[in-house]
């Protein structure tokens, strides 16, 4: 898979939120498919759905323990979409009370002038 595949993968993976809430829930602790399931308010097959687009992108792995398949975060695959969007930090951050401050000053400013 090229560069641009994967993150076209990752990010298609990322686009639902069912599937981010879902990687949220890993950041804490491998899960049995079950206990992922349990907050939402959808079938198992449709949650098992979403963890094979999750699987599919890298972003989680599977293993079955005994009889119960648990799933654990793969945080290294975010890497390359992490990589891409650092690219986009060029740009200054808005600080919002500058902006805020300045507006009002050109607000203020410009109030004063006759509009003749």
């Amino acid at each position: 898979m090229t560069r641009t595949s994967t993150l076209d993968v990752v990010f298609a993976a990322l686009s639902d939120p069912t599937r981010r809430a879902i990687l949220t829930m890993l950041l804490e602790d491998d899960m049995a498919v079950t206990d992922v399931a349990e907050p939402f308010e959808m079938s198992l097959a449709a949650i098992s759905k979403h963890l094979a687009v999750l699987a599919e992108a890298g972003l989680i792995s599977q293993e079955k323990r005994g009889r119960v398949k648990w799933c654990k975060l793969e945080p290294d695959a975010l890497r390359g979409a992490s990589v891409w969007m650092q690219g986009f930090g060029q740009f200054e951050p808005v600080h919002l009370d500058a902006f805020e401050r300045f507006l009002a000053a050109e607000l203020h400013d410009g109030g004063d002038e006759d509009p003749a």
